[in-house]
């Protein structure tokens, strides 16, 4: 890329960039921040960035997914997730990333709305339960040219909800991050950590490249959140999809999340190796795992989550997947595109009936055959 083509990427990006001295003095402001805040970039040169805020910002060398609001030249409040880190050349500077969170307060709003709707009366009750499921699902997946992408929820339950969401966005013309997870528990509580979880990966996407970094900026802010409370955790996974001659290359990593399955053209399917990573929100020193695939032409890669697996098959305390019964299904659907084998699990979780005790979440991403 020429210089000028890396100026326009400064300029232009997704999210609004700040060089500042360590004190907190402005040195530069893309042009994407500068109109957000409604300000000339002259005027914000050689301001301290704690004057834009409505709190001072945390003094730690390094920040991922903190909630703040920026103060507009009009006086307006723009809710926004701040990241930072010291700049690696030693000249003492620090690099601050800044990415909207508009999405997220009108998220909160609509919990709060809809939790005043919901009283004691059944009906209000689904109701609450449906707005809270959709706020923490994707209304449309993005995927890249070439790539089919299938997503599909059961939900076990019309009047309580789990904590399962999943994402897939674009990171740059090139990139697309994806991520499912499943916050341990139901209800209010699961719901607002599983709001929090996805909104935290969406700001620390745009700001790493690395999964496993990705993963670890999501542990500290969910550490924090959750004060060690027992039980409250969050499996999940984070990956990137990025095109690769004819097919797409995946890197992704796993906290403690049932690893992805492939289905391969020639009729195979195999787990992506991704086992003994820790949950999220559990330790302030996780271990995370990652993983690098291929998907070529006619190759699926599925993500699910666990009401599949530990779905009871109404045989004692027996649960479907204890003796490997997801993957001999899967290797009987290969080769599969991802809607045929999204298709072939909402069949599966359907003949399962009252043994799906807990919602499940799939997303799959396929390469046609024909390219």
């Amino acid at each position: 890329m020429t210089s000028d083509g890396v100026e326009a990427s400064w300029e232009d990006s997704p999210c609004g960039l700040v060089v500042a001295t360590m004190d907190g003095r402005i040195i530069r402001v893309n042009a994407t921040l500068a109109r957000w805040l409604g300000y000339e970039r002259e005027a914000l040169r050689g301001k301290s960035f704690d004057e834009l805020l409505t709190v001072p910002m945390p003094r730690e060398d390094a920040l991922s997914g903190v909630p703040v609001d920026l103060v507009t030249a009009d006086g307006g409040v723009l809710p926004v997730f701040l990241a930072a880190n010291v700049a690696a050349d030693g000249r003492g500077m620090r690099n601050i990333a800044v990415l909207e969170a508009a999405g997220r307060r009108s998220w909160e709003r609509d919990v709060v709305a809809a939790g005043a709707r919901a009283q004691d009366e059944n009906q209000r009750v689904r109701v609450f339960a449906e707005t809270l499921r959709r706020s923490l699902l994707p209304p449309l997946l993005s995927p890249p040219p070439g790539l089919d992408a299938v997503d599909y929820y059961f939900a076990a339950s019309t009047d309580d909800i789990g904590g399962d969401f999943y994402d897939l966005f674009p990171l740059s013309r090139a990139t697309w991050g994806f991520f499912l997870g499943d916050v341990a528990g139901k209800g209010v509580e699961a719901a607002v950590i599983s709001g929090l979880t996805r909104y935290t990966l969406r700001a620390a996407a745009v700001y790493d490249d690395d999964p496993e970094q990705v993963l670890t900026n999501v542990n500290t802010v969910l550490s924090q959140e959750l004060k060690g409370e027992r039980n409250r955790f969050c499996t999940l996974i984070y990956g990137r999809i990025t095109s690769a001659g004819k097919g797409f290359r995946v890197e992704l990593a796993s906290g403690g999340h049932p690893p992805p399955l492939v289905l391969r053209a020639d009729g195979t399917a195999h787990y992506v190796d991704v086992t003994g990573g820790h949950a999220a929100g559990l330790s302030a020193n996780p271990h995370f795992v990652s993983a690098q695939l291929d998907l070529d032409r006619g190759d699926t890669l599925m993500l699910y989550t666990d009401g599949l697996t530990e779905a009871g098959t109404g045989i004692g305390n027996e649960r479907y997947d204890d003796e490997g019964a997801l993957l001999r299904f899967v290797e009987a659907q290969a080769p599969s595109s991802a809607s045929s084998i999204v298709e072939a699990i909402h069949g599966l979780l359907e003949s399962l009936g009252p043994g799906v005790e807990d919602d499940t979440a799939v997303l799959a991403f396929g390469v046609p055959r024909d390219g």
